[in-house]
């Protein structure tokens, strides 16, 4: 799938050398989060589209990174002594960014970005004002097409920086290691929906025209408002915590549901332009370890499991098209992707832990579920208070990744 390959920059592309890690700190901050620290916070607001910043006194504030929103981050804040209208606080032009500060021991504080995000909902108080926030892709959401395009055909990695740019002037976009802004995109209409075609939409017909979707990515901002195409994380990426039982760990909440688990992914493109037709081709489990195991091959060979004495092997099966996949690699690459995101879902923990404002979600933690019993995650949601020294998360994992 090409992992952890080096992409040459294209006109308008941003390479992130990250893949799915947490957000850099330096040594000493890292060694803060565990031991005795302060935990400042702070905002800015801009009305100019990001070009200057203006400073706030923040108060109560709550941040909430979600992998599976549209808004990956989204928050709420108490701005203090800001001025409201055009000039200030507003819910049609407003940005705010928010910071998490860790200040240990004789050190001056180290600021993690805690998102970017326009003003979803304004209210005045006696101190200020209190808004809603949603991340930067409520800006590509609310710039819909005013009327169907054609988008021509191009590489990804041209593609994507247009249409975003329209909505967030001056923003680049970052391509991790994993996906490959050189895919070439065919020709496709889109309706109206402008987030949709960057993301994993549909046309009219019901024919998938997301180019994240199309290309094994997801499409989100981060944490520091850029916007970004990344691998789909896998627990197979780089550790970035080790949370101990008793330490960082209080009190895990398990869940198991089959509620979205898929084996077998059977992916096909067609353009509808004449050009021959891609796939069907087919990825599935094929790790005899695995509670998820398809069997050695689900598609010319169902009968196997039976005849090898494994009754109990289930398939559950889910089929993707898109006009945007022009090859067998990258249909393959998509399949993977899927596979990935589909296994990983059955399994789940909730847990408090030390605030770590560095996490973000698609992040791979190893959890102490229970003394010397530990499980490998992939963050899917987290919450925490702007200056707290606490925050929940939520996480997945696939059933033969347990040790």
């Amino acid at each position: 799938m090409g992992r952890g390959r080096r992409f040459v920059p294209v006109v308008g592309v941003a390479v992130d050398e990250r893949r799915h890690l947490m957000l850099t700190l330096t040594p000493e901050a890292q060694r803060a989060i565990t031991g005795a620290s302060r935990r400042p916070r702070r905002a800015e607001w801009s009305v100019d589209g990001g070009r200057t910043w203006t400073p706030a006194k923040v108060g109560d504030s709550e941040v909430r990174g979600d992998r599976n929103a549209e808004c990956r981050y989204s928050a709420s804040a108490e701005l203090l002594g800001v001025p409201r209208g055009r000039n200030g606080i507003n819910s049609a032009i407003t940005q705010v960014r928010l910071w998490q500060g860790i200040a240990g021991p004789r050190m001056d504080p180290y600021w993690v970005p805690a998102g970017v995000y326009v003003v979803d909902g304004v209210e005045r108080t006696t101190l200020g004002a209190s808004v809603d926030l949603l991340g930067l892709e409520d800006s590509i959401r609310g710039a819909k097409f005013p009327v169907a395009r054609t988008i021509t055909a191009d590489t990804a990695g041209a593609i994507v920086p247009a249409l975003v740019g329209e909505a967030l002037p001056g923003l680049p976009v970052s391509w991790r290691p994993g996906v490959d802004p050189d895919t070439a995109v065919p020709q496709f209409v889109v309706d109206e929906d402008r987030w949709q075609a960057l993301s994993s939409g549909t046309d009219s017909s019901g024919n998938s025209t997301g180019i994240a979707a199309a290309i094994g990515a997801e499409f989100f901002c981060d944490a520091r408002g850029i916007p970004t195409m990344a691998p789909v994380p896998t627990l197979d990426d780089p550790v970035v915590w080790r949370i101990p039982y008793g330490v960082a760990l209080v009190k895990p909440a398990e869940r198991e549901s089959a509620e979205g688990l898929v084996n077998v992914w059977v992916i096909s493109g067609d353009a509808g332009d004449g050009a021959a037709a891609v796939g069907p081709l087919f990825v599935w489990d094929d790790n005899p370890a695995s509670v998820t195991y398809a069997g050695p091959d689900p598609i010319d060979d169902p009968l196997a499991p039976q005849r090898l004495g494994m009754p109990w092997v289930r398939l559950r099966v889910e089929r993707y098209s898109s006009a945007l996949i022009t090859s067998a690699a990258q249909a393959d690459t998509v399949g993977r992707a899927k596979l990935a995101d589909s296994l990983g879902v059955q399994s789940t923990i909730s847990f408090t832990s030390i605030c770590h404002p560095g996490l973000e979600p698609g992040d791979v933690v190893e959890v102490e579920v229970r003394p010397d019993e530990w499980q490998r995650h992939i963050i899917d949601s987290l919450s925490y208070s702007l200056g707290g020294a606490s925050m929940s998360c939520t996480t997945r994992t696939t059933a033969r990744r347990v040790n």
